[in-house]
């Protein structure tokens, strides 16, 4: 509905047929998207993750990261921690499963078949930071090439003896002999994959492993996409790996890596609608999440706070992995605080106020002594996001502004991302 302010007018329609533009790409490449989600909807969601939270649970992020009991300190560094960071020594793996992201890793055919060059990525990623606190080694299945990851470790170790080491592994080749020279190589952290479809068996072999592992290395995890009809199945897994006295479990928003959408077809999964809350060419291997696996991951940390688990559980949002990029790169940039919020999505906020309303707002603000800036060849006022309640209590019609810095070869500049009511 139009609010009588031409140029807010104009940015909200720009902003909406980008949106609708997005979404129209997406539905034609094939794949399916849920219903769009109302604001009641949306509303609810965000009630539901405050009765947790004042339930006891630990919130990251702007909520993007929800968790109870044990949490990883790596999982705490993951965002705006500079000194982590996750290597590979090659991209092989025997599993080939639905949601894998290593298909979208730069150059994956090669590494596929040949070994990155991880010596010098470490030690180029040692002159980057000012200290090193978290290293971790993934795949593929590191498994594969115990003796490289064996070596990894041995060589992060004793360069960096005080940074936390983790390894990610499916069990592939995980045995008692492994686990005590990666303890010995010093291994602070190991993280399980579990895939469900495989059927018990392979729950009972993991489950094993952990037992082992536990004899072993310091924190033993297990890390996992929950799929929105895996709950059941899913609070067994929990009870059992609480009752193994396993440290934790991470629980993944299941995520649709743009490739073998098939396999989601037939699963009847579809994407959330919207994908994102805002609207972005994020940075984590070309994801986007699938509707329901965030309400499936509430549902369990709700069942493990409700039975009172020693188990630490925690829910990574696909929104908290895309916040590092962009909030690493704004920190950058500060800009200037009196105007702009560095918000916990890691964006650049601001509200702005248009046409007959910026002259009102202008003799608001001085009288409140409150920094201001003028756009749009003075069509537009900006200001701070906590004067939202000043601006709309003089019957203004205040928007929410959306930003972030990028660069280019000229260098850095400010792109603006959206404009919405307030």
């Amino acid at each position: 509905m139009p609010t009588g302010r031409p140029t807010l007018d104009l940015w909200i329609d720009e902003y909406r047929s980008i949106e609708d533009e997005y979404l129209s790409q997406l539905r034609q490449s094939g794949i399916d998207l849920a219903p769009q989600k109302s604001d009641e909807q949306t509303d609810a969601l965000n009630e539901r993750k405050q009765l947790l939270i004042k339930g006891g649970l630990r919130s990251l992020n702007g909520d993007a990261s929800l968790s109870r009991g044990f949490l990883s300190s790596a999982c705490q560094a993951c965002v705006g921690g500079c000194g982590s960071r996750t290597f590979y020594i090659n991209l092989k793996c025997r599993r080939g499963c639905y949601f894998c992201f290593n298909p979208n890793q730069v150059e994956y055919a090669t590494h596929v078949q040949h070994d990155l060059n991880w010596k010098e990525r470490f030690e180029q990623f040692r002159q980057e930071v000012p200290s090193v606190t978290h290293v971790g080694l993934t795949g593929g299945e590191p498994l594969l090439c115990k003796e490289k990851t064996l070596e990894f470790l041995a060589y992060v170790h004793t360069r960096e003896p005080q940074a936390h080491l983790r390894l990610y592994t499916s069990g592939d080749g995980f045995d008692e002999a492994f686990a005590r020279e990666a303890a010995n190589e010093g291994l602070d952290e190991i993280r399980f994959s579990i895939k469900l479809e495989e059927g018990r068996p392979a729950l009972d072999e993991v489950l094993e492993q952990i037992s082992v592992a536990k004899n072993y290395i310091p924190t033993v995890m297990v890390e996992m996409p929950v799929a929105p009809g895996e709950v059941e199945l899913m609070k067994e897994v929990l009870l059992r790996l609480d009752k193994q006295g396993a440290d934790g479990i991470n629980l993944l928003e299941l995520c649709y890596p743009m490739h073998r959408w098939n396999e989601f077809a037939k699963r009847g999964l579809m994407i959330k609608n919207p994908p994102f809350e805002v609207l972005y060419e994020y940075d984590y291997a070309g994801a986007l999440p699938i509707s329901g696996s965030e309400q499936a991951c509430l549902d369990l940390l709700e069942f493990a706070q409700a039975n009172q688990l020693s188990l630490g559980v925690h829910y990574c949002s696909l929104a908290n992995k895309n916040i590092d990029t962009v909030l690493q790169r704004n920190r950058a940039y500060p800009l200037d605080p009196a105007l702009y919020e560095l918000g916990a999505d890691g964006f650049y906020h601001v509200i702005k106020v248009f046409d007959q309303d910026v002259e009102v707002a202008r003799a608001l603000l001085n009288t409140l002594g409150v920094s201001y800036g003028v756009e749009d060849e003075g069509a537009s006022l900006l200001t701070h996001p906590r004067q939202i309640k000043a601006l709309s209590s003089a019957g203004l019609v205040v928007a929410k502004v959306v930003r972030t810095i990028e660069e280019d070869e000229q260098g850095a500049y400010l792109r603006e991302l959206s404009v919405r009511l307030a």
